[in-house]
């Protein structure tokens, strides 16, 4: 069963609240697949989550190049806070060939790490190895006034519960 939750009408300066919000309310241990259009917001949201888990949003970059990218959180510094991520993994997956290659970068053992979150853009070119559970976050731009709609979207209950928070 799938479980989907939409918020509109949302502004490049509105996501660090939603990141945060997402952060309250997600499991401590995720999955997110990004999917939208070049430019829709994908980094500026990971760049978002990281900066409200105490990572500098300045060393979060798009991993384009490096494929991966990963980052302690405040909570795994400060030995704190077990319902927050430790760790913070960022991918792309927009110049891979094919899901192969992305399996060859050992992300089922990121999927499987306790208390990490997974971002990984372009997610949908590798949607056939993901997780189940995964959440997925869809970012579609409003031609008219440049704002979002985030259409977030999973299979889990666990996940889906969160929705209720957002």
């Amino acid at each position: 069963m799938s479980h989907q939750h939409k918020i509109d009408n949302v502004q490049l300066h509105d996501l660090p609240n939603f990141a945060t919000a997402l952060i309250t309310n997600m499991p401590a241990s995720l999955v997110i697949g990004l999917v939208g259009t070049l430019g829709a917001g994908k980094t500026t949201l990971v760049q978002s989550i990281a900066e409200s888990l105490g990572i500098d949003a300045s060393d979060v970059t798009s991993p384009t190049f490096t494929l991966l990218q990963s980052h302690q959180t405040k909570a795994l510094r400060d030995d704190t806070n077990d319902d927050l991520p430790h760790v913070l993994h960022h991918l792309d997956a927009y110049r891979l060939a094919d899901e192969d290659e992305f399996l060859e970068l050992g992300v089922d053992e990121l999927f499987e790490e306790s208390g990490s979150w997974t971002l990984i853009e372009w997610a949908d070119r590798v949607e056939a190895v993901m997780p189940p559970g995964a959440l997925w976050i869809r970012i579609e731009i409003d031609d008219d006034n440049d704002a979002r709609e985030l259409i977030l979207s999973t299979r889990s209950a666990k996940v889906a519960q969160g929705f209720l928070g957002l």
